[in-house]
């Protein structure tokens, strides 16, 4: 199975080469794609130096500014569905999101449309030093997405999954209308109003070991209030859902 890794970057030079590194060790037939927005600590330099020395392995996007995670996945994606990729897997590249899980993930995804890397099911966790309000704001509001939007997932707003290449191009990406981290929710919603068999598995998200957080309070809340838009975009696609799902249990009972 050949798999693209889709790492976007924003001030991350203390980063990429440990997790390009990381990477590479996998026993995986796996290529990198980097997707940096204007890093002004060199990250896109440091990326394409990588990539000069690993020319069959990895490749970079390079981009005018800083235009967000959402916009960086979707260009990615776009750039890979006329390739010869079997699934396309993304994640950060801070250390929050263990390179190793996916050596799991390709094990899993032969039999699903979509791996997420889950912090809420059995094995799953959140970082250790995080303090109690930190660890219950992440939960609370994992909880609050998965339960407006009627999801059976247990992890909704994270960002490591991997994708069968035919599942996320069968995607109506043109209707995926987020800009910020609300884009993991939007998307998950969307493979569960589609039908997508989703798999989970667990992984341990640490806090990152070197460079700046880019996630904050302000974002939070505004991923918060997002998720009713993301809920009134998709009626549609819902109400099919919904008598699917009806159909089924009635099927059941008798």
């Amino acid at each position: 199975m050949h798999i693209v890794v889709v790492v976007p970057t924003y001030d991350e030079a203390e980063n990429l080469p440990k997790m390009v590194s990381a990477l590479f060790g996998l026993p995986l037939d796996l290529e990198v794609l980097i997707v940096d927005d204007n890093s002004p600590d060199g990250t896109g330099r440091i990326a394409d130096d990588l990539a000069n020395a690993n020319p069959a392995r990895m490749s970079v996007i390079h981009r005018a500014g800083k235009f967000g995670l959402a916009s960086a996945y979707q260009q990615a994606f776009r750039t890979l569905f006329d390739k010869n990729v079997d699934a396309i897997a993304h994640m950060d590249c801070d250390f929050s999101h263990d390179p190793a899980v996916l050596v799991e993930m390709a094990k899993r995804i032969e039999s699903c449309d979509v791996v997420f890397g889950s912090r809420y099911i059995p094995g799953g966790s959140t970082d250790v030093n995080w303090p109690l309000w930190r660890k219950s704001l992440s939960a609370w509001g994992n909880f609050y997405a998965r339960t407006i939007l009627g999801l059976p997932i247990r992890d909704v707003t994270g960002g490591f999954r991997m994708w069968k290449r035919e599942a996320l191009q069968s995607m109506p990406l043109e209707r995926v209308k987020s800009s910020g981290y609300i884009f993991t929710v939007e998307m998950a919603y969307l493979a569960d109003c589609l039908g997508f068999k989703i798999c989970e598995t667990p992984i341990y998200f640490a806090d990152r070991r070197w460079g700046k957080s880019k996630m904050s309070f302000k974002i939070q809340i505004e991923a918060a209030f997002r998720v009713w838009n993301v809920l009134w975009n998709y009626r549609d696609l819902r109400r099919i859902r919904d008598e699917v799902r009806s159909k089924r249990d009635d099927s059941r009972r008798t």
